[in-house]
């Protein structure tokens, strides 16, 4: 099997990719990347709109209509979710492998 050009995610990816199983504008995906993280991640507003920039490019989420004009609201689409659930995969077969061999 190949491995997927978009993997293996960055960690902040993974997050957005994440936060947006539902619509959400920006200062809201900060808000559930930091809540998902348990606080260990944190996006500022420059890292966020280049990452959102480069996740419409490669279609893993998409701009979608809101009730508020004034905010741009985005949700991950079909693809994305694939490429979620592979990275997902691919982190759980690490971390079975990492147990079996440091015998935890």
């Amino acid at each position: 099997m190949n491995r997927d050009t978009n993997l293996p995610l960055t960690e902040t990816t993974y997050y957005v990719l994440l936060s947006l199983l539902e619509p959400a504008h920006g200062y809201i995906i900060m808000q559930k990347v930091e809540d998902l993280s348990n606080q260990q991640v944190r996006i500022a507003a420059g890292t966020l709109y280049g990452a959102i920039d480069n996740l419409l490019k490669q279609e893993l989420i998409k701009s979608v209509k809101s009730k508020d004009k004034r905010r741009k609201t985005y949700v991950i689409t079909d693809k994305g979710k694939e490429v979620l659930q592979l990275d997902f995969l691919r982190m759980q077969h690490m971390i079975g492998i990492t147990k079996d061999l440091l015998s935890l």
